[in-house]
């Protein structure tokens, strides 16, 4: 006898019931299976990857092309990442050890991906989206708790996920000059979407809005300064930047670098000596799996997060030995709106195991700024990444 059949009753109105409750557990058993071992939707909540992703993107993300991430935490409502209103959408009481199946490749320099945001284990439940590790460098542990507290522990699978793209792979040595990434010696390849910011004088007059929406520029994002007079700071590929350069209102246009931090408890690795800033960092290695590094207490900092809290090892016992070997690969982020991102260089390595899928493509776009019909981005529809 068929399942169907054995759940026949004389109701009509239960018989509806039933069928209707056969079609959803097949329904969420079926989507759950998709989102794990297939592809996941994804949104772009900001402007960290403008002008490549923008905010408003929905995205497929394949699980398949890095191999994918099995459940760590099984019991979660369904359709549901970590949270449902304003609560834990899952149970820490039965996890798994990490396990991902075989990828199609690996990570490569330039992917976009996303991943577990690292320093999102540890949530302020007031201020959730902040970053915990960065307010308690800033304010103290005990004061960050008192104002944003009580403290909540995420397992790996339900950090906040991230999207950024690839900038070095393990292994590498990475620097940024003047903004712009060298790998192991050499300039990396400035890809389309990459934009950083510049200082625009003009003759007086703002630039005309419609040029600016032309150009993909988020005209809510630029204010203008009637006092330099121009715009303190504009966010420019380098297409944009010939552009703006070539408009009769323009004066000059100037790279907006910082050249000294600001504060050493902004920037990784979050030590004074470093002085490393957003547009002059490293050089950086990046920890390979297998590799040994001496240790140190002056190159401690690089690595004692990966030790602790990625690698589950004793810090101490390993700056007694001298060296550490990885357990994993690491590798470094980077949005493409480099000077509007909070990426790698604010908190450091991404672990391999963070790794959730890639990017492949937008199935819808649209503009919180705007109203409907004019709010969908018709041009990005199905975009191929």
């Amino acid at each position: 006898m068929s399942r169907r059949k054995r759940f026949r009753t004389k109701s009509k109105f239960l018989n509806w019931i039933l069928d209707w409750v056969d079609a959803i557990l097949f329904a969420v058993v079926v989507v759950t299976l998709i989102n794990v071992f297939w592809f996941q939707s994804f949104k772009i909540p900001s402007s960290s990857m403008e002008s490549s992703l923008y905010t408003g993107d929905h995205l497929f993300v394949s699980k398949l092309t890095y191999g994918a991430r099995l459940p760590m935490t099984p019991l979660t409502i369904p359709f549901t990442h970590n949270v449902i209103g304003r609560k834990e959408s899952y149970s820490t009481s039965v996890q798994w050890k990490y396990k991902r199946l075989p990828g199609f490749r690996k990570v490569r320099r330039g992917d976009y991906v996303v991943f577990g945001f690292p320093d999102g284990d540890t949530v302020l439940t007031k201020a959730p989206v902040e970053d915990y590790y960065t307010l308690v460098r800033y304010m103290g542990r005990d004061a960050a708790v008192q104002a944003f507290g009580p403290v909540l522990v995420r397992p790996m699978d339900k950090k906040d996920h991230y999207v950024k793209r690839c900038v070095a792979l393990p292994g590498d040595t990475l620097e940024v000059r003047d903004g712009l990434v060298w790998v192991n010696g050499e300039q990396q390849t400035v890809w389309p979407g990459v934009q950083l910011s510049y200082k625009v004088v003009t003759t007086g007059r703002e630039l005309n809005p419609k040029t600016i929406d032309q150009m993909g520029l988020n005209v809510k994002e630029l204010q203008f300064s009637p006092s330099l007079p121009g715009y303190p700071e504009i966010p420019l590929t380098a297409e944009m930047l010939e552009k703006v350069k070539g408009m009769q209102s323009v004066v000059s246009v100037e790279p907006v670098m910082q050249t000294d931090t600001l504060d050493w408890r902004e920037i990784f690795p979050f030590t004074p000596s470093s002085r490393w800033t957003r547009d002059y960092f490293g050089p950086l290695w990046i920890p390979r799996e297998g590799a040994t590094v001496p240790l140190t207490e002056s190159n401690l900092p690089l690595y004692e997060r990966i030790i602790r809290d990625y690698e589950h090892s004793d810090v101490q016992a390993a700056l007694a030995a001298g060296s550490y070997t990885f357990k994993q690969n690491y590798y470094f982020m980077m949005g493409d709106n480099r000077h509007n991102s909070l990426d790698s260089r604010y908190w450091g390595f991404v672990p391999e195991d963070h790794i959730v899928g890639k990017p492949s493509v937008i199935w819808l776009s649209t503009d919180a700024g705007r109203k409907f019909p004019k709010n969908i981005r018709w041009r990005r529809f199905f975009k191929f990444l």
